[in-house]
């Protein structure tokens, strides 16, 4: 048995060994001409549509030409055509099955014709299969959105974020007075689920056309599709974190698609690129990518953007509203003008020289400042100014109405006490609030944080004594607790680091719904933050006008930086504590109540206080539900009696 079983043992080792030789020799066997025909024949049809097409033609002219031969061969025809005429015959045959029906002659002449007729099905059925099959290609190809954008001049956005849908709104309107304006947006989805949620979000694009690209912003070469060095300017937006097509990390991929925007940028003369950041700690990285180059590039910090705008707008009803109109290009917003005229004349002078615009402040080769000392002068200097669209600077009219001095108004301000606010709510934005807050506060002020997600994690202060609470938010007995009527301002923050975005907003409406009802018969400013721009309206009904809403104001912003660098400096002095804000003043500051002045006096009056008047609040003046009404840049001429409730909008320094 151990014998038989060595036998066995030996003859599978030969077996193997066999097969393995034969395999060898295969491998080592020179390829004939047959594999060497069909490894060509492969590498053509790899090519595609045109090569099947190619191929086709050439099986064709072989089919006809056989049967040309053939015909002129053995005489099949009873008349004689000679070679082009047969040919020609011959190629209706093939190519139009009908023709047959019309044939006469012997049935030799008949079976050919019927062989030629069945060839051509053949060969006619493979092109239509071909051509249909490379026009599906083709549309699949476009619907990738894998074409070359040939624009210049035109705007890129890369990424895809909900803030998208604000910023080309406010690129349409911006981009009113140019010829045939272009968007690019190039994102990481399919192009046909962009287009359609573009047009479903943004019905009127007031002439701009959207070209949508499907790539990766991160990517060179996707990036080339939407030729951004041949655009104006180029806006990365960082993706949503908690959105449906959510990214781990946002500011990684917003750096990838900077440097990969330095690489395209260094063969060509760039653009203006706009960025949002989530993390103020990586501004310090995002800036070294620009470091050697000319300035081109704004980084936005998006919770500081935020965080900053709800203190501005907490400590004073209705601001949100100017911050709107001045950010937004629906009605009036900020502008440069250089071939002013006034050379000779002081800022005091250019504050009523224009009857349509509003004079904010002076740009030259130091810097740009708002609301300057009265007196500097304004000679080769640009002047920063609100007006309703770029294209009336050229024709501004100037102001002939005469300011009514007996009108001034000699009331100032008390002197600033200790105050007492409310936060309610707490998110990454909330230690960035604290600390702004601590630097608008008089000493001794305080601060309560009612927060039900979290741990609040509170900068040092020197002038606010903050104390937190951990309570559900929404619940009437813990706001009756800490809402009282001499409060100063009430802040109620959303929990967009805990829940997702309706859920957050939700919350923050309920809480609102009782902080109005506590503090009815009080006038403590109420600002509130929301996600999402449709719940604004929503908020109305419990009459909280002072809305920020995160992803609108960043946009807004965005936006602006990208259609003009030299708004920078205006929107961070705007938003910071140091230099001149926005403030709603009493109008009896400034004008005596119930006397009927011009426009224009109130700008002169407040001009007397070092202050520069830009609009004007009331509630004779609120829409759609809105307990007050703002007016941004009123002319110089517009008629004003004032009475209590009234407010200036103007730029001071506190």
């Amino acid at each position: 048995m151990a014998r038989t079983g060595q036998a066995m043992r030996r003859r599978t080792a030969q077996a193997i060994a066999q097969r393995e030789d034969v395999a060898r020799k295969r491998v080592d066997t020179e390829p004939g001409l047959g594999a060497r025909l069909r490894y060509a024949f492969d590498g053509t049809i790899s090519r595609g549509t045109p090569a099947l097409i190619a191929w086709l033609f050439v099986v064709t002219v072989a089919l006809v030409l056989g049967f040309v031969a053939l015909d002129l061969l053995f005489r099949l025809r009873a008349s004689r055509l000679g070679f082009w005429g047969e040919a020609f015959y011959d190629l209706l045959h093939a190519l139009d099955p009908g023709t047959v029906a019309g044939d006469s002659g012997s049935w030799q002449f008949l079976v050919a014709m019927l062989g030629l007729t069945l060839g051509g099905l053949f060969i006619v059925s493979a092109l239509i299969g071909v051509i249909s099959a490379g026009i599906d290609n083709r549309i699949a190809d476009l619907r990738r959105g894998r074409s070359l954008v040939l624009e210049t001049d035109h705007t890129v956005i890369l990424g895809w974020s909900e803030s998208i849908f604000t910023v080309v709104i406010e690129l349409a309107i911006a981009n009113e007075s140019r010829r045939r304006p272009v968007v690019a947006v190039l994102a990481d989805r399919d192009k046909v689920a962009m287009e359609e949620e573009l047009r479903a979000k943004v019905p009127d694009l007031r002439g701009t056309r959207i070209v949508c690209r499907s790539g990766s912003p991160t990517d060179v070469d996707d990036l080339r599709i939407v030729r951004p060095g041949d655009a104006r300017s180029v806006i990365v937006l960082s993706p949503d974190p908690h959105g449906v097509h959510d990214v781990a990390d946002p500011d990684a991929a917003v750096i990838k698609s900077l440097l990969a925007l330095r690489s395209i940028h260094a063969e060509s003369s760039g653009c203006r690129v706009v960025a949002q950041l989530r993390d103020p700690a990586n501004l310090a990285a995002a800036r070294l990518i620009d470091k050697e180059g000319d300035g081109r590039t704004s980084l936005l910090d998006v919770r500081e953007t935020v965080a900053k705008l709800v203190v501005q707008t907490s400590r004073q009803s209705g601001a949100a509203a100017v911050y709107r109109e001045l950010f937004d290009y629906e009605g009036d917003e900020i502008y440069f003008h250089t071939d002013h005229g006034l050379d000779g004349s002081t800022y005091g002078d250019a504050l009523l020289a224009f009857e349509s615009l509003s004079v904010i402040g002076v740009a030259d080769a130091s810097g740009t400042r708002l609301n300057p000392p009265m007196d500097t002068p304004v000679s080769g200097t640009t002047l920063v100014v609100v007006a309703e669209d770029d294209g009336v600077l050229a024709t501004a009219p100037r102001s002939t109405v005469a300011v009514d001095a007996t009108a001034f108004s000699d009331l100032g301000p008390e002197q600033p006490h200790p105050t007492s606010a409310v936060l309610i709510g707490w998110n990454e934005r909330g230690p960035i609030i604290v600390r702004e807050l601590d630097g608008y506060a008089p000493p001794g002020s305080e601060l309560t944080i009612v927060t039900t997600h979290g741990d609040p994690e509170l900068p040092a202060t020197e002038r606010l004594a903050v104390t937190v609470v951990k309570a559900p938010t929404t619940d009437r007995r813990v706001l009756d607790a800490h809402v009282r009527q001499d409060l100063d301002q009430v802040i109620v923050l959303c929990y967009s680091d805990h829940l997702d975005a309706e859920a957050a907003d939700a919350a923050t409406l309920i809480t609102l719904l009782h902080v109005r009802d506590i503090l009815a018969d009080a006038s403590t400013p109420i600002v509130s933050e929301m996600i999402d721009d449709r719940n604004r309206e929503l908020a109305q009904v419990a009459d909280i006008d002072d809305v920020v809403v995160s992803g609108e104001i960043v946009s807004l912003v965005v936006t602006q930086l990208s259609e003009d660098a030299r708004i920078e400096p205006v929107l961070a002095e705007l938003l910071a504590a140091d230099g001149s804000e926005v403030y709603l003043r009493p109008a009896e500051w400034y004008v005596v109540p119930a006397t009927a002045v011009a426009w224009a006096t109130v700008v002169a009056s407040a001009a007397r206080r070092g202050e520069t008047a830009i609009g004007f609040a009331s509630e004779a003046l609120a829409e759609d539900g809105s307990s007050i009404g703002v007016v941004v840049n009123p002319p110089k001429s517009r008629p004003l009696s004032v009475v209590p409730g009234d407010r200036v909008v103007v730029l001071a320094e506190d």
